[in-house]
């Protein structure tokens, strides 16, 4: 199922991701706890790609069976700025040979080396081309934040036009723990022409080392009232495992209230917080 269509529903709905593993021997552990997540009967499940598709086999490989296998609509990410366009329209090909319809399309990190075939600058270049390919639905990314290389803000709302206007179909955001940045947010893309639905990108934070890998990866905006969590229960994991979840459990219940349909779960593969956070939204996501 095409997740326009999903979302087209008008409900709230949950959906995860998971990432696929860089090598071979940690497969298993991946596609059992993907298997785990599936269960939880999200509206779809979204599965990363490596830079420069140094995982595209693994998550080609996931997506299908989840869709195959578990019953669940799978995204599958595609990056582009390390990739050739022989890459990327061989794992087009895979994708329409799986029956997958659903990509996220974006640029990538560009690798610390800066070394890229230069084929790709920009996600707005991958969208059109996946368009041209077939009938995918094609998600891309947005920044709430802005994007840490670009200028300013307005400058980044100038991105995200490119990719709608190049045809993504719906956008999932970065990171962020203060709603009230999203909601500015969506105020101005929309006073802008933006109108594509857009899902909230939550990443329940369970342990210290994540609050800085969240800040060193995105330059998103702690809250004073998260950091006090973190200071009163990072030195105890399960006290700050509960905290993280309870914390990304209220942004969701308040998404929700003001009217966010779409809330996507940054799991980074621990099916114990999903099945947590499906658990505390039981009566609010059916």
């Amino acid at each position: 199922m095409k997740i326009r269509d999903i979302l087209a529903e008008g409900k709230p709905t949950l959906s995860f991701e998971v990432f696929p593993p860089k090598t071979q021997d940690a497969f298993a552990s991946v596609e059992k706890a993907a298997e785990e997540i599936a269960r939880l009967h999200p509206a779809f499940m979204s599965v990363t790609y490596g830079a420069g598709g140094g995982t595209s086999d693994y998550t080609v490989k996931i997506a299908s069976d989840l869709q195959e296998n578990c019953g669940v609509t799978p995204l599958a990410h595609l990056t582009c700025v390390s990739s050739t366009r022989e890459k990327v329209q061989q794992v087009l090909n895979e994708l329409k040979e799986h029956k997958i319809e659903n990509i996220l399309a974006l640029r990538g990190d560009i690798p610390q080396d800066g070394q890229t075939p230069q084929v790709y600058h920009y996600a707005s270049e991958l969208i059109r081309e996946i368009r041209e390919a077939g009938d995918f639905c094609i998600g891309a990314a947005c920044y709430p934040e802005g994007h840490v290389e670009s200028a300013n803000k307005s400058v980044d709302m100038d991105y995200l036009k490119q990719k709608v206007e190049a045809g993504c179909d719906f956008v999932t955001t970065q990171m962020f723990f203060d709603n009230s940045i999203l909601y500015s947010y969506l105020y101005r893309i929309r006073e802008k022409g933006i109108t594509v639905p857009v899902i909230a990108g939550i990443m329940p934070i369970t342990n210290v080392k994540q609050v800085k890998r969240s800040i060193q990866m995105s330059g998103c905006h702690m809250p004073a009232r998260f950091m006090s969590l973190v200071d009163k229960f990072g030195d105890d994991p399960a006290a700050m495992k509960q905290a993280g979840i309870a914390y990304a459990t209220d942004q969701i219940i308040d998404l929700i209230a003001n009217g966010i349909r779409g809330i996507h779960v940054y799991t980074m593969n621990k099916p114990d917080v999903a099945a947590k956070i499906r658990e505390n939204l039981s009566d609010i996501v059916k």
